[in-house]
């Protein structure tokens, strides 16, 4: 835990004087107070996390993490385990929805193999961090064992360090792939609000309610099976999680720790936020939702974080096509911020009172 431990450390709130800042100069800009709604207020966020008035969005880099899932073999998806593998090489051909939105808005493409149930052939756009062919079936014994967590999320942190490390980063995106993957943040999420696997368990890669029904037994199965503290994030990671979850939430901190902005996508990559704000309340402060996705338990975990999302287009690919979307939007409110005139700059007079 020491790496972990030492990135929440040196963790630190938004930039205050920063934030009222740019609150000032948004509302100085030729226009009438707030009329551009939500892209001043991420604009103001960005100013914030950054600690720059002026900030600028450059070098956007989208990591999907990407692993498997033994809890598979219980039939709670519509598609194979070897769809991930398949997926996973699709990624790095560029033939998949999130690489044809990160070429849209200008973002890289980093595929991380967390846990990829096969050996996968290197390419320059893979970091192979695998802790494990996949993990167990989560309705026999629990996912992996604790030293596996935090191995993940330390795995997730070295990601982030390292791109970063390469050329400054100014926005993560964070995406998944992982058959299976919706089983278990399901888990996650129930063993942390406390909520009903009912009321958090959708239908994934589009099961029928036979399918549906069985995925809501096994985590409640599960559940019942390991007992996972939901006061302890690592433990829930443990017993009902996925590796690219932990990645996920490594990924979160380490960019928090290095002031850099942090989109999340859907469903898998709130859930990894989950565990990364568990770890690290200040994290939420970092987090942009990107969009509203169909995944039932969605909204429930943005809520327990107290995310608004920027926008529901009824996504549920995943991948981090709704944060690649999102970045787009992010770019427009901080050019808005930097770019737009004052009254003053342009000689218009501004509103009486």
């Amino acid at each position: 835990m020491d790496k972990i431990n030492e990135i929440i450390h040196n963790i630190r709130p938004l930039n205050e004087d920063v934030l009222i800042k740019a609150q000032n100069k948004l509302d100085n800009l030729t226009k009438p107070l707030e009329s551009l709604g939500r892209l001043e207020e991420v604009a103001k966020k960005i100013a914030g996390i950054t600690g720059k008035v002026n900030p600028s969005i450059s070098r956007k880099v989208i990591f999907v993490f990407s692993a498997d899932h033994g809890v598979a073999e219980e039939g709670v998806s519509a598609y194979p385990q070897e769809v991930t593998c398949q997926m996973v090489y699709n990624f790095l051909q560029g033939g998949a929805g999130i690489n044809v939105l990160a070429r849209h808005v200008g973002a890289k493409v980093m595929v991380v193999d967390m846990g990829v149930a096969e050996d996968l052939e290197s390419h320059p756009d893979l970091k192979v961090k695998k802790i494990g062919y996949g993990t167990e079936n989560i309705t026999r014994r629990q996912a992996m064992n604790r030293d596996d967590a935090i191995k993940s999320i330390e795995a997730g942190i070295e990601v982030f360090e390292e791109e970063h490390r390469k050329a400054s980063i100014d926005i993560v995106g964070l995406g998944d792939m992982g058959i299976a993957n919706t089983t278990v943040s399901s888990a996650i999420l129930a063993a942390i609000t406390g909520k009903d696997p009912q009321e958090v368990t959708g239908r994934g890669t589009g099961i029928n309610k036979k399918m549906w029904e069985r995925k809501v037994g096994v985590i409640k199965k599960s559940l019942k099976m390991h007992h996972p503290d939901p006061e302890d994030p690592i433990d829930v990671l443990t017993k009902v999680g996925g590796y690219e979850i932990g990645g996920i939430a490594g990924c979160i901190l380490a960019a928090a720790k290095s002031k850099v902005p942090v989109v999340i996508d859907g469903f898998i990559s709130t859930v990894g936020a989950l565990i990364a704000a568990g770890l690290s309340p200040i994290v939420k402060d970092y987090l942009i939702a990107s969009h509203l996705s169909v995944e039932k338990g969605h909204k429930v975990a943005l809520d327990f974080l107290n995310l608004s999302p920027l926008f529901d287009l009824n996504l549920r690919l995943g991948e981090g096509t709704g944060a690649a979307l999102c970045i787009s939007i992010v770019e427009a409110g901080v050019k808005i911020l930097t770019q737009m005139a004052t009254f003053e700059e342009a000689g218009v007079s501004k509103r009486i009172n």
